[in-house]
């Protein structure tokens, strides 16, 4: 897996590239302490995962996140955040982000993210979907008939949203990866979404 960390600060950089120089199995093909600078670096090498701050000079995080996936779409944006973000969070999140941490978490904590993001899988941590609730709190919708939604819609629909893969919610539900699969492709399209991370925060926006 190639990483690019992204971050204005010089030793939360250089802690995050050491720590994740450390694992075997993931390569950090570069560093950045902004976003123009992170899309620079991508169109030399793109990466598979981005690792990005939300609060940087020149181009933050949540236009970063916009302009890579514009022209990066298969590259993965990982926001690292802290409880301030609230609302840089909402926005990163229509801009295609995969995976929201936060910066006080546990080290293995982030590499298994990045690992489950590299999976396929969205990664929310448990107080980023908690603060994510509450913020689209008002605007929640809890019928799923609203949507045309049918119960096995709902149960594949909230698995998405705790962050399981077509692997997980395949064994869990007794069904094949393929069927999994299906389904997943007729919530986007009854839905208007283009992924699995909006259909996770849809979930969370309309339904936790």
């Amino acid at each position: 897996m190639k990483v690019l960390v992204v971050d204005d600060d010089a030793l939360i950089r250089d802690s995050l590239e050491l720590l994740l120089a450390m694992e075997e199995d993931i390569e950090v093909i570069g560093t950045a302490a902004n976003g123009q600078a992170a899309l620079e670096l991508c169109k030399k090498t793109p990466p598979d995962i981005v690792l990005m701050d939300i609060r940087m000079p020149v181009m933050d995080g949540v236009l970063g996140t916009k302009v890579i996936k514009e022209q990066f779409p298969k590259v993965n944006v990982v926001i690292l955040t802290t409880f301030r973000d609230d609302e840089y969070i909402k926005m990163a999140i229509k801009n295609g982000a995969s995976g929201y941490i936060l910066k006080s978490q546990q080290a293995e904590s982030i590499v298994e993210s990045l690992r489950s993001v590299a999976g396929g899988n969205t990664v929310l941590g448990n107080d980023v979907a908690s603060t994510l609730s509450s913020m689209f709190k008002e605007n929640k919708i809890s019928n799923p008939a609203d949507y045309q939604l049918t119960d096995r819609e709902m149960e594949i629909m909230e698995l998405v949203g705790n962050g399981l893969s077509n692997k997980e919610i395949a064994a869990k539900l007794y069904l094949g990866e393929g069927t999994v699969r299906n389904y997943i492709a007729r919530l986007f399209d009854k839905l208007e979404l283009r992924d699995r991370t909006q259909l996770a925060i849809f979930y969370l926006k309309h339904f936790q």
